[in-house]
């Protein structure tokens, strides 16, 4: 992808609360009616998944050749162009952190693995910036309407809060020819999110639960030229109680806690369950069609793109990936960081700026203090 820039960043915020837990608390003095000592494996087992809604893509084969006489040169061209274009309209990227996250919860538990007190993840945001401009912004935050959920199942759903997308500023076409985003040759603009939270534990029979999936979200949101404001950017805010215009689908276990034991100062053995640990994982991808009139075109476009090809003299280029993450003390969340860029300019200067460091050589920690980040405005 170019679209007149050199790389593609991502920061992805993890948010935290105080006041999330307390609510909790309160939830559950009004039951009392259960513990949360829960059996890890089935837990992990039993975890169900959000429901997919977005677009099953397909990527063409660009080498597509006529067989025989049966198809025409230009019906050939056009076919090409068609595989061409269509891969195009379609562009994806994983955001992911580098190393497991600590403290899903506050402090540790001396009373179960799924002991919720104290649970301090209070959801996602992710956004992209073009100089001081935010030209994509996503923010999630842990659904208080279902706090319910938390207490009798020990699952939480994700809501959605705050969202802008600007299409004309957005990955596509995902192409290095320098095409910018039309609504005059594109349509059906669509955002999808799938993210997947993932934990690893040891339960009481020193069992080791590594990597399993906890569950996933989905997010699937289609944007209009109509929807669009005089900048080109569609904006959404969801008022406090309000019940959100575009669903999260999916659902997810909390953290379980792993088990560590310990001796008190008279030599005392205690059960003790710790902070959680997990990772998240981040599928965006971004969709689109081609519009009639474009279709209709093609010839023209396809002198287009041999003139941008030998004007701009572009060769293919791999990609390279790097990411960082870090916890931010003024936002209190974490801080994940990723730069998607051709391979022949991703340097040491590169990395130095943006404060990366490569996936393999990054390690993260954070404080135990806690408190709701703010989302950023463009």
């Amino acid at each position: 992808m170019w679209n007149g820039a050199r790389e593609i960043t991502y920061q992805t915020f993890i948010y935290t609360s105080d006041d999330l837990s307390d609510e909790i608390a309160r939830q559950s003095e009004e039951r009392d009616t259960r513990g949360y000592m829960g059996d890890l494996f089935n837990a992990a087992l039993d975890a169900t998944k959000g429901i997919a809604s977005g677009y099953v893509v397909s990527f063409f084969d660009l080498g597509v050749n006529a067989i025989g006489s049966l198809i025409t040169r230009n019906e050939r061209l056009k076919k090409e162009w068609e595989e061409t274009v269509k891969a195009e309209n379609v562009f994806q990227t994983q955001i992911s952190t580098v190393s497991e996250i600590n403290d899903f919860y506050s402090d540790t538990s001396f009373d179960g693995a799924m002991d919720p007190k104290g649970m301090r993840f209070d959801g996602i945001g992710c956004m992209r910036k073009k100089g001081n401009d935010t030209v994509f912004y996503i923010s999630c935050h842990i659904d208080r309407t279902k706090i319910d959920r938390i207490i009798n199942h020990s699952k939480f759903e994700l809501v959605l809060d705050t969202l802008i997308i600007s299409p004309e500023h957005s990955n596509l076409p995902n192409t290095t020819l320098g095409i910018p985003f039309s609504f005059e040759e594109r349509k059906n603009f669509t955002l999808s999110m799938k993210i997947k939270i993932i934990s690893s534990w040891m339960n009481e029979i020193v069992q080791l639960q590594k990597n399993q999936e906890l569950g996933e979200f989905n997010i699937n949101i289609p944007v209009d030229e109509k929807q669009l404001d005089s900048r080109g950017f569609f904006r959404y805010v969801r008022k406090a109680d309000e019940v959100p215009a575009y669903k999260v689908v999916g659902e997810s276990f909390i953290v379980p806690r792993s088990f560590m034991g310990y001796r008190d100062e008279n030599d005392n053995y205690h059960n003790s369950w710790g902070t959680g640990e997990y990772k998240l994982s981040i599928q965006l991808t971004e969709t689109c069609d081609v519009t009639d009139k474009y279709r209709e075109n093609w010839k023209e476009d396809s002198k287009r793109r041999k003139d941008l090809q030998k004007k701009k003299g572009f060769l293919a280029s791999s990609w390279q990936m790097i990411s960082s993450q870090r916890w931010d003390e003024l936002s209190k969340s974490w801080v994940i960081t990723t730069l998607k860029a051709p391979v022949g300019i991703i340097s040491k200067d590169v990395i130095d700026k943006l404060g990366l460091e490569t996936e393999a050589a990054s390690k993260a920690t954070a404080p135990s203090s806690a408190a709701t980040a703010k989302p950023m405005n463009k």
